[in-house]
């Protein structure tokens, strides 16, 4: 199984979005500094996944949220999954 996930920094108050096949060794990469990129945002909770069979069709999930570039978008997204 692979995982679409968002991520949120209050620190930053912004969300990061990725895919991956171990989410819990990816989020702890993400809170240990592994990526230069979110180490600036540590910490990193999760708030949002999707599971896929396989890798290329949760890359293609996450470049599908990506290209909307919208904030509104993941609010929505996040307020879906709570109701």
């Amino acid at each position: 199984m692979a995982s679409v996930y968002v991520l949120f920094s209050e620190k930053l108050n912004k969300f990061y979005v990725g895919a991956c096949v171990d989410l819990e060794r990816r989020l702890y990469e993400h809170n240990i500094g592994h990526s230069k990129f979110t180490s600036l945002g540590i910490p990193w909770r999760l708030v949002y996944k999707e599971e896929y069979p396989d890798l290329p069709l949760a890359k293609r999930r996450e470049l599908e949220i990506k290209r909307k570039k919208s904030r509104q978008y993941l609010l929505k997204l996040l307020g879906e999954k709570s109701s």
